[in-house]
């Protein structure tokens, strides 16, 4: 006689959940059906029926590790602030200090798409996202410029250890901020006046 199905709703979550906690200690390459059952304290047929393949596992956890920085910006103050640059070095700061392990996390499965083609167009949603909410202050063109500086320095800080210098941050995020796209070197004698691409 067969056993009864258990009602258990929250497994997919579960396993995913399971995905998040196996890659945060062991890596992508400890990822597998089998220590995600483990983990989860699932039968091992549960992942495969939930994720056929463990790239769609992938999928499924960077979607749940992207901290929704977009979604942050935009409901903060700092994209209205009057100092754009101090704004992002200061929530920065704060996704480094509250969380370093869920930040290095989150780069570690956005980085596996260099390797893994179905992680892509989340790991390029990721980035969007947060375009989205500085472009309507900055242009997409800037935005993007600021988005790459601040994934560049916040990948230093995880991978050398070297403690995170927010004035450092600031100042170059401004220089971002002031630069003009139209200018050329030897063109103007005028200092830049912000942002302008649109």
């Amino acid at each position: 006689m067969a056993r009864p199905r258990r009602h258990d709703p929250g497994r997919r979550e579960r396993i995913v959940d399971a995905a998040l906690a196996v890659v945060g200690r062991a890596g992508i390459a400890g990822l597998s059906h089998r220590t995600v059952a483990v983990e989860a304290d699932v039968p091992l047929g549960s992942t495969t029926y939930h994720f056929a393949s463990l790239d769609e596992l992938l999928v499924a956890a960077l979607r749940r590790v992207d901290d929704t920085f977009g979604a942050r910006l935009r409901q903060g103050p700092e994209i209205e602030a009057p100092d754009l640059a101090a704004g992002l070095a200061s929530l920065m700061g704060e996704r480094l200090h509250a969380e370093p392990a869920g930040v290095e996390l989150g780069y570690e499965l956005y980085l596996a798409a260099l390797r893994r083609p179905a992680l892509r167009p989340v790991a390029a949603e990721w980035a969007e996202e947060v375009v989205a909410a500085l472009a309507p202050r900055t242009g997409p063109a800037t935005a993007r410029a600021l988005v790459a500086l601040m994934d560049g320095i916040s990948l230093q800080v995880l991978l050398t250890g070297a403690p995170y210098d927010e004035e450092y941050a600031r100042e170059m995020l401004a220089r971002i901020l002031n630069e003009d796209p139209k200018r050329r070197a030897g063109t103007s004698s005028e200092p830049p006046t912000g942002p302008t691409d649109t």
